[in-house]
C-alpha cells in the first residue's frame, strides 16, 4: 500500500507522514497495526463531532437509500441542501439568509468573490499579507504569501494586500474596492486574532466606500472558537461569509452566504453566475445537517472554552513561548522550527497527531475534534510536554 500511494497518488510535499490508516472512531485515529493515535488536529480542522460520529453516519445511510446525485446544483429542490440552508439562516443575522454551497471552502471563495464583483461592479479585492484563503487559482491570487504563489503567476488582477491589524492600512480601502477579504482569525498565519475593533473598524470603513466585506470563517466557523461564527466575537457581521471544514463533519463541502439582494445577483446577467455539478450534494448536505442540529443543540459550544482552559493550564513549558488562537482553534509557538519539528514527528511516534500551520515555521497545529474528551486533552498535552521535556534535556 505505501509503494502504490507514492507511486500513483499525487503529493504535496517531499515527505508526506504516510500513516496507513485502518480506522478512526471518536478522538482516534488507527493505523494497519492496530496502533491507536489520538487526533489533535481533526482532519485540519474539518472533523469538528470527531470521527464516525453515530449522528452523521445515519444521516449518510438514510440518505444513501434515498438518492445520490441527480441534477446539477440550483435546478431540483433536494431536501437535505434546503433543511440546511434554512437551519445556517436560522442562526445568522438577518442580513445573511441565503446560501451557496459548494464542493470545498476555495470554492466558495472564488464565488464569494465573483458575487463582490458583481454586486458591487467594481474589480478591486482587498486581501490580508499572510493569508490563506485556498488553492484554486482565485483563492490563491489572495494567498498573502508570495512565495507559495509566485510559481503560478499569472494570477488574478486587481487584488492588492493590507496588514492585519494594522489600523492605518483601512485607509486603502477606497470606492475602487469591490471587496475586503480576511479571515476572522488568521490560520496559516499562526492563528492570529484581530485586536483593537479592527474587524469592526474594517467594517465601517467598506460601508463608507460601498465595498463589501467578506469574512473567510473556513476554519474558525461552525464552534470552533466557542461560537457558532468567529466574527460573533468581535462586533463585526459580514456582507459575505464563507464556511467549510468544520460545516461537514467529515464530509467535503464549502459554502457562501449572504443577503438575498446579491444572492439573487448570481441568476441573472448573465445566468448561471456561478455553477456547480457536486455542490449541495445530498449525501453531503444531509451529512453537513446532522453535524450543523448536534453543534447548535449541544453543549459543546459551551465546552470548547473550558478545553480551551484546560489546554492552556496543561500546555506550559519553557520550549513554548505562547499559544495563539482561541478555542479549539490554538497554535503552540515554540522556539524554532526544529523544535516544533521534532515535536510534531515525535508525537506521532508517540500515537499523538499534531501538525503544521502553511506559514509559521514555529507553530503547532492543536485543532482537536470539538466533541475531544478533558480526559483526552490532558492526556495529549502531556505526550506533548514529554516529548518537549526529551527536547531540552
Amino acid at each position: 500500500m505505501k509503494e502504490d500511494f507514492f507511486k500513483y497518488q499525487a503529493q504535496t510535499t517531499p515527505h508526506p507522514l504516510a500513516m496507513t490508516v485502518s480506522h478512526a472512531e471518536g478522538s482516534y485515529i488507527y493505523d494497519t497495526n492496530n496502533k491507536a493515535y489520538l487526533d489533535f488536529v481533526a482532519g485540519v480542522s474539518a472533523c469538528s463531532l470527531g470521527h464516525k460520529h453515530p449522528k452523521v453516519i445515519d444521516a449518510i445511510k438514510q440518505q444513501l437509500d434515498k438518492y445520490l446525485h441527480v441534477m446539477v446544483y440550483g435546478e431540483y429542490i433536494q431536501e437535505p441542501a434546503v433543511e440546511l440552508t434554512k437551519l445556517l439562516a436560522s442562526h445568522l443575522p438577518e442580513n445573511l439568509e441565503k446560501t451557496y454551497l459548494t464542493n470545498s471552502g476555495t470554492e466558495a471563495i472564488d464565488g464569494a468573490m465573483k458575487l463582490a464583483r458583481r454586486a458591487t461592479g467594481r474589480s478591486e479585492i482587498i486581501a490580508a499579507h499572510h493569508a490563506y484563503h485556498g488553492n484554486t487559482m482565485g483563492a490563491l491570487s489572495v494567498m498573502g504569501y508570495e512565495e507559495r504563489k509566485r510559481a503560478f503567476r499569472p494570477l488574478i488582477p486587481d487584488v492588492r494586500f493590507i496588514h492585519f491589524n494594522r489600523i492605518a492600512d483601512i485607509s486603502q480601502i477606497t470606492s475602487k474596492t469591490a471587496a475586503v477579504l480576511l479571515e476572522t482569525i488568521q490560520g496559516g498565519a499562526g492563528f492570529i486574532e484581530p485586536k483593537d475593533g479592527y474587524l469592526a473598524k474594517v467594517k465601517a470603513k467598506c460601508d463608507a466606500v460601498g465595498a463589501l466585506l467578506i469574512l473567510d470563517e473556513i476554519q474558525p466557523g461552525i464552534g470552533r472558537t466557542g461560537k457558532l461564527f468567529g466574527f460573533e466575537h468581535f462586533n463585526c457581521i459580514p456582507d459575505i461569509l464563507v464556511t467549510g471544514k468544520g460545516l461537514g463533519g467529515g464530509m467535503p463541502i464549502g459554502a457562501f452566504t449572504a443577503s438575498a439582494k446579491y444572492m439573487n445577483l448570481l441568476q441573472d446577467n448573465p445566468k448561471l453566475g456561478h455553477i456547480t455539478t457536486f455542490g449541495g450534494h445530498p449525501v453531503i448536505a444531509a451529512a453537513a445537517l446532522a453535524t450543523l442540529k448536534e453543534i447548535t443543540t449541544s453543549n459543546l459550544m459551551n465546552d470548547v472554552l473550558v478545553k480551551e482552559q484546560l489546554i492552556r493550564q496543561h500546555l506550559q513549558h519553557p520550549l513554548i513561548s505562547e499559544i495563539r488562537g482561541r478555542g479549539l482553534m490554538l497554535a503552540a509557538i515554540t522556539h524554532s522550527p526544529d523544535i516544533t519539528n521534532e515535536v510534531i514527528l515525535r508525537c506521532q511516534e508517540q500515537g499523538l497527531i499534531l501538525f503544521w500551520l502553511l506559514f509559521e515555521p514555529k507553530a503547532i497545529r492543536i485543532t482537536p475534534p470539538l466533541t475531544i474528551s478533558k480526559a483526552e486533552i490532558i492526556k495529549g498535552c502531556k505526550i506533548i510536554t514529554q516529548v518537549l521535556e526529551s527536547i531540552s534535556s
